[in-house]
């Protein structure tokens, strides 16, 4: 059964999916208002619960908290620096096959994973240890 979405909705997932990177939520917010779709921003923030619990969105939140939307096509994997914020994707993923277990064990479906490694990267290694 496909899902009845709202307006703002559809014009969010339409963004995210134009889009080649995540996104904030102000940023989306922003981003709608130059393309001349004013929404506010509470509107866009029920629209990305909505979206997310429809499996359609998944959100990464940063080692500052900020919050990333993005489509849910595919799962993303990062190495993520605590000092300068830097963002290494990494595209291995070991738990392919521990999703499928844990939907099968718990009867739990699964819409996306996220794996995510925080430390420092070589630059921040370099400049720490000088």
């Amino acid at each position: 059964m496909k899902a009845i979405r709202t307006r703002s909705q559809e014009r969010i997932l339409d963004l995210l999916k134009n889009l080649k990177q995540s996104i904030s939520a102000q940023d989306i917010y922003i981003e709608l208002r130059h393309r001349n779709q004013t929404m506010g921003l509470a509107t866009v923030y029920r629209s990305l619960e909505a979206l997310k619990l429809e499996g359609m969105v998944q959100v990464r939140t940063l080692a500052n908290g900020e919050a990333l939307y993005s489509p849910a096509q595919q799962d993303k994997h990062h190495l993520t620096c605590l000092q300068c914020g830097t963002s290494i994707p990494i595209n291995q993923c070991p738990v392919h096959e521990l999703e499928h277990q844990l939907e099968s064990t718990h009867k739990f479906k699964l819409f996306y994973h996220t794996l995510e490694f925080f430390g420092l990267c070589n630059q921040c290694q370099v400049m720490g240890n000088g």
